[in-house]
């Protein structure tokens, strides 16, 4: 997001990197493609500072009410000041682009840590669970609700820091999207009133973070299924379970907090996160440390039939859902059930369960009654034995798909392999035919397994000029990454001294690498202020400097025309090639003098001193008591350097 994040995913060649959108923001690397916008690590070239940007994909951009809706929002959270949201910087357009440029939180995001260790301690999931509501809390008292709140969201930073995330789906308290017909949010996070009337006030957010919590504290959703519809039925129809009847022995208190968060009925809940933030420290107040630190078993298997979190825009599956049987999640297809999803209408109800053996009773009645009568139901009811439908194995394990083929009357056919950056190694990436195909009994069904992400090793790129780097990197499937620039004794200049990841590490195909390019030997930069402009070029260029006059020169008392009045840089070390820049002097500014012989000596040094000029006397022997100035250094109405010191004559 942003994410904001340091995970970068490059798998895909992407036109933006290596652009500069807006002429301002370079972007050097894809972080997170998600169904609304891609987000990239990018360098904002006027304050040079590493930010995150959201650019919104062209095919929402092309919905001038979508943008519009987006850009208006955007501006709303920028106002949002609080040190666990992520902070939004800037907003605009660049042709077909529509971005967003925000703070860049180097980290992970919550997803992740519940994808590598499961299920969290109660300790843990509260020390993410309240900033986490502390952020929403300060949304919803400045009249915002975020209404896609999920681990992929919330941001955890290499410090520790928590952040929330992509508020773009935000809207102002009390409003319902119910004018286009669509409903945004992530499946498994929906509210039951966003499904059924798309009202999205703070109790929606409420209700996603205690899903949230149950899942940080078993390591696995409350409701799953194989498609959208199964888990917006349960939403509906079933209350999340006590993290207890998961975890046996976990504290009444942690079952409390997630039972009051997502209660189906809205008027239960916390009113909005501030109110369920104090409930959770009460609760936490209540915790002994053994209930804190208990360690959790094993995280649940989580069995997704495809593993997509990301945010996308589908159509409404269920604005009204209808009753599903009991095996509905065994018909559904393998749809996407943690995108952020657009709802619309209702589809026809999923077919029930096929009935098995011989008919008996009134439907045996029913059938012969008919065949006596010449149509054709006999023949009907032999064929349909004959076939049978794929059941969906995405994301199944080869002898978690034999299984099912073998229930299905199906024989398991060719077995390929292939790499998947979203599919875990060892899981179905597709089937052939597809899930809900109608084929003969006894058929086989080939399966695609994954291998994981394709992986390539990082190539041997310390020495290589930056421009044959950048084509290793290329040639072997990789991108090219942010470049900094430091001096170095023994790699000449222009060339890379180290990359990150190291050379020879191997990496998913796609991964950005960072290189540190050479500046050349580091030279200390000489002082040549006050020096003549020839000497101080040469003495600059003989140090392998280069030199730079600038245009305008400027005037001053201490240094002579043509002197080095300035240099920039003064002093430090430089790069062989690197330029100072000399503004010269045009000598002191030239003033008229005032006439001052006659005038008593006060009068004489009033004139001289406000004309600018310093003054001296000189009384000899004869003047020493006398008041008249009898002769001055510089006859009046010639000029002289402002600041240089006249010398009156006095008798």
């Amino acid at each position: 997001m942003a994410r904001t994040l340091a995970c970068v995913d490059t798998t895909l060649q992407d036109p933006l990197v290596g652009q500069v959108l807006d002429g301002r923001y370079r972007i050097d690397a894809r972080i997170a493609v998600g169904g609304m916008a891609t987000v990239y690590r990018a360098v904002d070239t006027r304050l040079d500072r590493i930010l995150a940007l959201k650019v919104m994909h062209p095919s929402l951009a092309v919905d001038a009410s979508f943008v519009e809706r987006f850009i208006r929002e955007a501006k709303s959270v920028a106002r949002l000041a609080h040190p666990n949201v992520v902070q939004v910087f800037d907003q605009g357009t660049d042709g077909s682009y529509v971005y967003l440029a925000m703070e860049y939180v180097a980290g992970c995001t919550l997803r992740d840590v519940l994808r590598e260790r499961g299920a969290l301690q109660p300790r843990a999931a509260l020390d993410i669970l309240e900033p986490v509501l502390a952020a929403l809390g300060a949304a919803h008292r400045a009249g915002f609700v975020h209404r896609d709140m999920k681990p992929e969201n919330v941001l955890i930073g290499d410090d520790g820091r928590v952040k929330v995330a992509d508020f773009g789906l935000v809207r102002a308290v009390d409003t319902v999207t119910n004018t286009t017909g669509t409903v945004l949010g992530t499946v498994s996070y929906l509210a039951p009133e966003q499904i059924e009337d798309g009202t999205a006030d703070p109790r929606v957010d409420v209700y996603a973070c205690g899903v949230m919590l149950y899942e940080m504290l078993t390591g696995d959703k409350p409701h799953d299924g194989d498609s959208p519809a199964v888990i917006l039925y349960k939403h509906l129809h079933e209350d999340v379970p006590p993290p207890s009847a998961a975890v046996p022995g976990m504290a009444y208190e942690l079952d409390a907090m997630v039972a009051s968060a997502t209660a189906r009925t809205p008027a239960l809940r916390p009113h909005d996160a501030v109110a369920l933030l104090a409930q959770v420290r009460d609760g936490r107040g209540r915790l002994d440390e053994e209930q804190l630190d208990a360690v959790p078993p094993q995280a649940l298997a989580v069995d997704h039939d495809n593993g997509d979190d990301r945010t996308t825009v589908i159509p409404r599956a269920l604005t009204t859902p209808r009753p599903l049987p009991a095996d509905a999640d065994e018909e559904a297809s393998g749809a996407a059930l943690n995108r952020t999803t657009r709802l619309a209408s209702p589809p026809p109800p999923p077919p029930s369960r096929r009935r098995r053996g011989p008919l008996r009773g009134p439907a045996a009645i029913v059938v012969a009654v008919l065949l006596a009568l010449g149509l054709g139901v006999g023949v009907w009811y032999i064929n349909s034995g004959q076939f049978t439908e794929v059941p969906p194995l995405l994301t199944k394990t080869q002898e978690q798909a034999e299984d099912r083929l073998r229930d299905a009357g199906l024989e398991l056919g060719k077995v390929e392999h292939a790499y998947s950056d979203t599919v875990e190694r060892g899981q179905i990436i597709s089937s052939d035919p597809k899930a809900g195909t109608r084929i003969r009994g006894n058929d086989s069904v080939g399966i695609t397994i994954s291998d994981g992400p394709e992986t390539v090793r990082v190539p041997a790129l310390a020495g290589q000029k930056l421009g044959k780097a950048r084509e290793l990197l290329k040639d072997d499937g990789l991108e090219p990454g942010m470049v900094t620039r430091e001096f170095s004794e023994d790699v000449p200049r222009g060339s890379v001294v180290s990359a990150s990841p190291a050379d020879g590490t191997k990496v998913r195909a796609g991964t950005a690498v960072a290189l540190v390019v050479s500046k050349g030997a580091a030279i200390d930069i000489p002082d040549v202020t006050g020096s003549d402009e020839a000497d101080a070029r040469s003495e600059l260029t003989e140090a392998g400097l280069k030199v730079k006059i600038a245009t305008e020169r400027v005037t001053s008392s201490e240094y002579d025309k043509g002197q080095v009045v300035r240099q920039t840089p003064k002093s430090g070390t430089a790069a062989e090639g690197d330029t100072v820049t000399l503004t010269l002097s045009k000598g002191p500014e030239m003033i008229e003098v005032p006439d001052v012989v006659g005038d008593s000596v006060d009068d004489a040094r009033q004139a001289l001193e406000g004309a600018g000029f310093e003054v001296d006397e000189d009384r000899g022997l004869f003047g020493l008591f006398g008041d008249e100035v009898k002769s001055q250094s510089v006859e009046g109405g010639q000029t002289a350097p402002k600041g240089s010191t006249i010398t009156i004559e006095i008798r």
